[in-house]
């Protein structure tokens, strides 16, 4: 039976992030109400080990400009320097 996701709180979501087996996430499910397999824990563990950005995709996404009085030359250099 799929999960009713209206019914997870962010309290939840963040305890089965800290998961690190799929027996831990199906104990934490448990104590909140919620029945899942051992498949469904193990796909959920591994869509987070996933959800992590590499350093290449982390800077396509990161991005910002210097609001301050901002020297460094690499910000010069990106075009991010605006005086």
């Amino acid at each position: 039976m799929p999960i009713d996701k209206t019914k997870l709180t962010n309290a939840m979501l963040i305890k089965a992030a800290n998961c690190e087996t799929a027996e831990e996430l199906i104990a934490m499910a448990k104590a909140n109400g919620i029945e899942i397999t051992k498949d469904e824990a193990e796909a959920y563990l591994a869509e987070l080990d996933n959800s992590e950005l590499d350093a290449a995709e982390l800077d396509k996404v990161a991005g910002g400009y210097c609001l301050t009085d901002c020297i460094d030359p690499d910000c010069i250099e990106k075009g991010m320097f605006h005086p």
